[in-house]
């Protein structure tokens, strides 16, 4: 059986090694540190770690100004917050002075289950996307994980990185390379190409085994850089297969879908579709239930790759 970890398990595990390593990195939270797992940092660093209460634009100007002063801040919260809450005050002190804070946000997605809509972020791709300067990070698993904090950590600027709450499969081993702005790919096929990013990783590899047993072999593209997309890997997949697919664990409006929507239709116009929750809210529920009533399952992404072919 694949083991399942939360991408906010490696997240906490990840700064708290690379705390050790490098003095300049300090982390800020909005009081929820058990839950987005900074707590893990702040066990083994406890003179860098900052609560700064439940005042999360605070967060993101306090973290402003330690980057100013040049500090390496990473500042956490959960998604709905940070991306939402916070818009204002990362738009205007973090990106618009390009200072290199890096937005890690925890409980992305339908997957939180049971805090319902309220706390469902399904727009913070979209939201952080939109921003100049910023660069938008989404990991499959563990392992790309915390190889995309530090890539976070080399990169002198802004980044989002979005985490999940629910444990998910490992789909990368430790040999993996992750870097920005280039996208992954997962497995080889001629027929369709399913650019998948986050969450959706495992999902697409499940639905290419659905297909597989019916003649159709698909390409999977792990698209973990949202923003600087590479553009190169999806016009190569409009050329040398039949279609595209897209998945995402977000709003199917400005995330991923759009991304490469935007690509294809100035560079190489191909039919395509787009897995992900279909301009609605979400509600209170099962994770695993929520992502079938949603449309965002392996079984979402066969029926899309089917109607292509």
């Amino acid at each position: 059986m694949t083991k399942k970890i939360a991408t906010r398990e490696a997240y906490g595990k990840s700064l708290a090694r690379l705390g050790l390593e490098n003095k300049d990195i300090v982390v800020l939270d909005a009081d929820l540190s058990k839950s987005t797992k900074t707590a893990e940092f702040k066990k083994v660093c406890p003179e860098r770690f900052i609560n700064v209460g439940i005042a999360e634009q605070n967060l993101a100007g306090i973290s402003a100004g330690l980057a100013a002063a040049g500090k390496i801040p990473f500042m956490s919260t959960f998604a709905m917050f940070a991306a939402g809450r916070a818009f204002e005050i990362i738009r205007n002190a973090v990106c618009y002075p390009n200072l290199n804070v890096k937005v890690c946000a925890t409980h992305a997605g339908l997957t939180v289950g049971a805090d319902g809509a309220s706390h469902q972020a399904i727009e913070d791709l979209a939201l952080m996307r939109s921003i100049p300067n910023m660069t938008v990070l989404n990991p499959a698993d563990a392992v790309s994980t915390d190889k995309i904090i530090e890539a976070a950590i080399a990169h002198d600027g802004p980044v989002y990185v979005r985490l999940g709450r629910a444990a998910v499969p490992v789909v990368y081993d430790e040999n993996s390379t992750i870097e920005i702005g280039k996208a992954n790919t997962i497995q080889e096929g001629n027929d369709v190409t399913i650019i998948a990013t986050g969450i959706m990783i495992a999902e697409a590899m499940e639905a290419s085994e659905t297909l597989k047993a019916e003649g159709i072999n698909v390409r999977i593209i792990d698209m973990h850089t949202i923003k600087p997309l590479d553009e190169a890997a999806v016009i190569k997949a409009a050329k040398e297969t039949k279609g595209i697919v897209t998945a995402e664990e977000h709003t199917i409006l400005g995330g991923l879908g759009s991304a490469v929507a935007e690509v294809l239709a100035e560079n190489h116009p191909t039919k395509m579709r787009r897995v992900g929750v279909k301009d609605t809210f979400g509600e209170s529920g099962n994770p695993a239930e929520l992502m079938e009533k949603y449309g965002i399952t392996a079984n979402d992404i066969v029926k899309a790759v089917k109607e292509l072919v």
